[in-house]
């Protein structure tokens, strides 16, 4: 009796019930490469994979399937279905127990946007709000409004997300039999589950199929075809590709976006995650456990790759940090921005000669070489080829700090955010943190004639890193630098011919190591892709003299072969005002009719130098070996024609007039330089001079 009553009042109150709402469910958001290919989805707010539908991109077989096994009066009742809360009453009553249900499909959705408790109560403000919602809305969008939000078991809501998760295909293209599968599952998701009781989803599949033929839904024929086909699980893949970058790009999704077409290339980035695996495995014996890449597309500044780590999963050397954005020393990997302040004021010419010699600049600053030498008189193209530290300072110097800080922070170094005085010329050499991502991006400005993008993460919608377009150097000034960085030959005497910078087409590169080995870079371009590469210890212990040519040298190599294999890059483009004109090597001015040592220089016209007027000061120098450098070791690259490997031989020398000696052998010709072809061994080398020698050691690995 007291049953009855409470029935009777639910009725009665069923105006003032406020009954379940429509849902509202931000959809799981899936993420593509620039081709298609899924990366990663994200669970939605309820840890769903959740992919919502219109009612026409369904299935008819799974409407009919639906309705057949859960709600067959569906389209003539109110919400509720009076016959079968009576027949199911009747049958529990009969069996003293629980033995059927009676829940409309509009009473299903309604326990979904609004689960209730398993009670007399709980099923009478279900019921409740089911007849509410019949009022609010047509049969056809309660259909959708159940199909998008019924879970079907392994995080999937909604009969999108179990169709490709389940058959690899799409709701719309379900068959008769796949339909009756999904719809067996909504009676117990768990108890049904296919990839734990296939057999039993499959029996409960044939159910619906019969329920389906005893309600006029399908034919004997039909049916027979139906229980007959083979049901393969196919699961469409739930990738987790890439985690750093969709990491990354998760905050900046916008919220109605389901589907997000990023920039990235899964396959360049497979192969990226994998080549630096690789060589950090080589480099475990030196203590290096990680490393991280960035490449992007030039004109666009879309990530075409990004490796956060050497891999994400290994716990012991922090996997899961992103090295792409860590804040890292990058020693001289800034050197080309110093040149190019002073290149663009008209301080410097690429040819003007620096004096790399022991210097203390302001507040006691005393840098040192990588090498531990200085190398006299150098022109500005070799000073930044060869990365030597002294002629740095001394370009710096001439710009001022404030002026290089200001530059760095418009080229989107945003984490040099201490004053100028903080950092003073040591800044020139990299004192300050600053990410690979933005490294990187600062040297496609450069590949990109000199302007600044903020980079682009996806493109449908379209995702940008926060910032501005910006130009940093004239065209002439960039293609300077350029020019400089793809000189094989002005780069030899410090990293040799044959270094991991050397490739067999127009590619400009530069290292950058920072102190005690903790971090090291290596970027390079073409004139259609930037990459930069990092290699070090997230938890800043040292390297055991692992440089940026020995660490992160050899990954930059590998991928910059796959990239212009994929992504060719014709020659950089010449701007306008670029002059080629003979230079004089003793002055560093363009050559007069007296300089007897000239070479062919490349100069903004906006800013050429003087002619030199033939006066050349002979500077007396003791006899002194600048490359080979003492106790280098080469290698022979098995991946080049042995005879074009050499090493590169010169000396110091006033008289220009030297005698090598190698490994006890006298070797022919008295020229100061010249180029040995490599050979296997330890080597004693020496060169003498009016009394005067000089010799050192190296080796040449196989």
């Amino acid at each position: 009796m007291k049953k009855r009553w409470t029935l009777l009042l639910s009725l009665l109150l069923l105006p003032c019930l406020a009954g379940g709402e429509e849902a509202f469910l931000l959809p799981s958001k899936q993420i593509y490469d620039r081709y298609g290919a899924p990366i990663r989805g994200f669970l939605s707010k309820n840890n769903t994979y959740y992919l919502p539908v219109s009612l026409n991109e369904v299935s008819p077989w799974l409407i009919a399937a639906a309705v057949a096994a859960e709600d067959k009066r569906f389209f003539t009742h109110a919400g509720v279905d009076i016959r079968a809360v009576l027949r199911a009453a009747w049958q529990n009553t009969k069996e003293g127990e629980i033995v059927s249900g009676a829940s409309t499909i509009t009473q299903q959705l309604a326990r979904a946007v609004e689960p209730y408790p398993k009670t007399l109560w709980g099923k009478t403000r279900e019921a409740l709000s089911a007849l509410k919602i019949e009022r609010k809305m047509t049969k056809e969008e309660i259909l959708e409004e159940y199909f998008n939000l019924l879970e079907l078991g392994n995080l999937t809501q909604g009969v999108e997300a179990a169709s490709r998760f389940y058959f690899n295909t799409q709701a719309a293209d379900l068959s008769l039999s796949q339909a009756a599968f999904l719809a067996g599952l909504a009676k117990s998701p768990t108890y049904y589950n296919p990839l734990k009781h296939f057999a039993r989803a499959l029996k409960r599949r044939d159910w619906v199929l019969k329920k389906m033929l005893d309600n006029g839904f399908i034919d004997e024929e039909m049916y027979a075809l139906a229980v007959s086909e083979k049901l393969e699980l196919c699961s469409a893949a739930r990738p987790f590709d890439a985690p750093h970058f969709t990491q990354l790009l998760q905050p900046l999704l916008p919220q109605e976006s389901k589907d997000i077409f990023s920039t990235l290339d899964r396959d360049l980035q497979l192969y990226a995650e994998q080549v630096v695996k690789n060589y950090i495995v080589r480099l475990t014996e030196q203590n290096v456990t990680n490393g991280a890449v960035v490449v992007l597309e030039n004109a666009t500044g879309a990530v075409l790759a990004y490796v956060g780590s050497a891999d994400f999963y290994n716990t012991q050397n922090s996997g899961q940090v992103d090295g792409a954005r860590a804040f890292r020393q990058p020693g001289s990997a800034l050197k080309p921005f110093v040149y190019g302040l002073a290149l663009e004021r008209g301080n410097l010419t690429p040819a003007s000669l620096l004096a790399d010699e022991d210097t203390f600049f302001e507040g006691g600053f005393r840098p040192r070489n990588y090498d531990e030498n200085y190398h006299g008189l150098v022109s500005v193209r070799r000073a930044l080829a060869c990365s030597y530290n002294i002629p740095a300072v001394k370009a710096a110097e001439l710009s001022g700090t404030s002026n290089l800080l200001a530059l760095l922070r418009r080229a989107g170094f945003e984490s040099l955010n201490k004053a100028a005085d903080f950092y003073g010329l040591g800044l020139s050499l990299g004192n300050g943190e600053v990410r690979l991502l933005d490294l990187t991006n600062a040297y496609a400005s450069l590949a990109r004639g000199g302007v600044y993008k903020p980079v682009l993460f996806a493109a449908n919608p379209i995702i940008r890193a926060p910032g501005r377009e910006a130009r940093l150097f004239t065209p002439q000034t960039a293609y300077l630098l350029t020019d400089i960085l793809a000189d094989n030959n002005a780069r030899a005497p410090a990293f040799g011919l044959n270094s991991p910078l050397f490739l067999p087409f127009p590619f400009a590169a530069k290292t950058g190591t920072s102190k005690d080995y903790k971090d090291n870079f290596a970027v390079g371009y073409t004139a259609r892709w930037t990459v930069g590469v990092w290699v070090g210890n997230f938890n800043a212990t040292s390297m055991q003299k692992v440089s940026g040519i020995t660490g992160a040298g050899p990954i930059l190599h590998d991928l910059a072969v796959y990239l212009q294999e994929k992504y060719p890059a014709e020659p950089f483009p010449v701007p306008d005002g670029i002059v080629r004109a003979p230079t004089c090597l003793d002055s560093g001015l363009l050559a007069g009719e007296n300089c007897p040592h000239t070479q062919e220089g490349v100069f903004d016209a906006a800013h050429l130098p003087g002619v030199c007027p033939g006066k050349h000061k002979v500077v007396l120098q003791t006899l002194k070996i600048t490359s080979p450098a003492d106790k280098d070791i080469f290698k022979i690259d098995p991946s080049v024609p042995l005879a074009s490997q050499a090493v590169k031989w010169q000396a110091v020398c006033a008289a220009d007039k030297c005698t090598w000696t190698l490994d006890g052998h006298i070797q022919a010709g008295s020229a100061c330089q010249n180029w040995w072809p490599l050979e296997v061994g330890k080597h004693t080398l020496s060169v003498s001079c009016h009394g005067e020698t000089d010799s050192l050691t190296f080796e040449v690995l196989p």
